[in-house]
């Protein structure tokens, strides 16, 4: 379609603000960025839709529109809901690069605008998948006339006869088409995720062949359509959120034309999981707004009634008040970083859910916040009976990541880890400060193990952890005076901060580079102060044994 005959559509709203002459370049695709570099999403002759939050000043504008013109863009528009008129620094960028700018008004959601390119890029393109595009509105609803994604993957079935299925990055089913046969067994939906995750991870452009049991399959990523608040450029982030879109059929031998046509399918889907992301807002609001409670250290009396609030919205038409778990979850790369807390958050959610429930708004029924670099989710569980104390009951750790450990350990192998921790159900919101501690140092346990998706829940921490309070006070004090002392006193006379040092060190899970970071030293002073309390104390920091041992020495002391 022509740049000019969306202009011409009164409904969308658009506005030009520059490039008058260019108004006959031809529209192939339309994407959703607020990327600082969103080049390795585009393929040529997109209409680029962005909210502006990648602006943070006058001088970010000539480079985004730069790359957009390398990458081939038809032309940019801008949504006018953030910062009202857009930057006279952007007018200027594209006007100094032959880029055509279009306002979008803050009216007119982005989804509007691409539901209808899509439409008339599908209809130009073939026929034989309009009525994919034409029942899109359909696919937005869940009643009996919607269905979701299992609209668009029957289509593709009845229409192209093609076998399709959406799925998670953990290899969750999310959708398939009824005319597919027989839903995907689990084992081939977790071997399809961790291929595509293997894929995208390294680089590779989709659509991604792979073959499983003599089958061949082609994996179209489905990325969000919708502006992400905080954009993570980071590949290695975003490959643990994407679904993907798995077709029985070997694309290598495709024309253009059809792969467009998969493409702008991918788009639809994405819409619905923008849509299924806006309704986990209201779970997510409400486990920030614990967490901070709890963490604040608020009284149990003003938890418990924020705790009511959130019930009823998880469980709904439960009667009883609920018992709760803690799930804490962190990501870290080899390099060091640690992926933010939104990016566990998204992954812990997808973690949570019923490995055997399908459709992209499966019972899912856990509130998952963000703090600093980890994901903490409160995962409410029907009151248990008389008969037990909670400690059978619930989330178990082993069993939280048997479906998911095969995809996720491939997007992360090279790269990073995945480590949980869950804490015992707990029946009050006086307990739920005990249970964040303990999910945290549960996770700790995790990340001394090897392997690149771990977890560890509150029983293995019966031996130390939970036991300390019931140490006598004169075996707590020969014990960390064995280990500790010797270290405060050559801190006393040299301020050389070993202790600091050695409690950072635990923190940071033994990791050099993040903990010489936490502590703003060079790597080599973080080696030579390790060195010195080895060589005070006769222990190695190296060994799991002495870790733990100057741990609870440090928690006694």
């Amino acid at each position: 379609m022509r740049l000019r005959a969306l202009l011409d559509t009164d409904a969308l709203g658009l506005r030009l603000l520059g490039g008058e002459d260019e108004l006959d370049r031809t529209v192939r695709g339309v994407m959703t960025t607020d990327l600082r570099d969103p080049s390795r999403y585009l393929s040529g002759g997109e209409l680029v839709l962005t909210g502006l939050a990648w602006r943070r000043d006058a001088g970010d504008s000539e480079p985004f529109v730069r790359l957009l013109v390398q990458a081939g863009v038809t032309a940019l528009a801008a949504g006018e809901a953030e910062l009202g008129d857009i930057p006279e620094d952007l007018v200027v960028a594209c006007a100094q690069h032959r880029m055509p700018l279009l306002a979008v008004d803050e009216s007119v959601a982005f989804a509007t605008i691409t539901e209808h390119v899509v439409r008339q890029v599908s209809g130009e393109r073939a026929g034989d998948l309009a009525a994919v595009v034409d029942r899109h509105r359909r696919m937005m609803t869940s009643g009996p006339a919607g269905g979701g994604p299992d609209v668009v993957l029957d289509l593709l079935g009845s229409d192209l006869d093609l076998r399709a299925w959406v799925l998670s990055p953990t290899g969750r089913l999310i959708a398939g088409s009824k005319v597919a046969g027989p839903a995907l067994p689990p084992e081939t939906c977790a071997r399809l995720a961790a291929e595509h995750l293997t894929a995208v991870r390294t680089g590779r452009r989709g659509p991604h062949r792979v073959q499983l049991d003599g089958v061949t399959y082609s994996l179209f990523p489905v990325r969000s359509s919708g502006r992400a608040p905080q954009a993570v450029p980071d590949v290695r982030e975003t490959v643990l959120s994407d679904w993907l879109l798995a077709v029985e059929a070997d694309a290598a031998d495709w024309p253009e034309e059809r792969l467009d046509l998969l493409r702008g399918v991918t788009q639809l889907i994405a819409v619905e999981r923008d849509r299924r992301d806006a309704a986990r807002t209201v779970r997510r609001r409400l486990a920030q707004e614990v967490l901070e409670l709890v963490q604040s250290g608020a009284a149990p009396a003003e938890i418990a009634a924020r705790l009511r609030v959130a019930a009823p919205v998880l469980l709904p038409g439960l009667g009883a008040a609920p018992h709760w778990q803690v799930v804490v979850a962190r990501v870290e790369w080899e390099d060091g970083a640690v992926a933010g807390g939104p990016v566990a958050q998204s992954l812990l959610e997808e973690v949570l859910v019923d490995p055997l429930a399908t459709g992209p708004e499966p019972a899912d029924r856990v509130a998952v916040a963000h703090t600093g670099d980890e994901a903490v989710a409160l995962v409410p569980l029907p009151a248990v009976s008389a008969e037990h104390d909670g400690s059978e009951a619930g989330l178990q750790a082993d069993a939280l990541l048997r479906s998911v450990r095969e995809a996720l350990s491939a997007g992360l192998e090279g790269d990073g880890r995945l480590t949980l921790g869950v804490s015992a159900a707990v029946h009050s919101a006086e307990g739920l400060r005990g249970a964040l501690e303990e999910a945290r140092h549960a996770r700790r346990v995790a990340a001394a193990r090897p392997g690149r998706v771990c977890a560890a829940g509150h029983q293995e921490l019966a031996s130390h952890v939970l036991l300390l309070p019931f140490v006598p006070d004169d075996v707590r004090r020969a014990f960390t005076a064995r280990l500790l002392d010797p270290l405060t006193e050559y801190d006393r006379r040299h301020r050389a901060e070993l202790i600091p040092t050695l409690e950072a060190f635990l923190d940071s899970d033994g990791s050099w580079t993040r903990c010489a970071s936490r502590l703003h030293l060079h790597v080599n002073t973080l080696r030579y102060r390790v060195g010195r309390i080895e060589q005070l104390t006769g222990r190695d920091l190296s060994r799991l044994e002495d870790k733990l041992d100057f741990f609870l020495a440090l928690r006694m002391s």
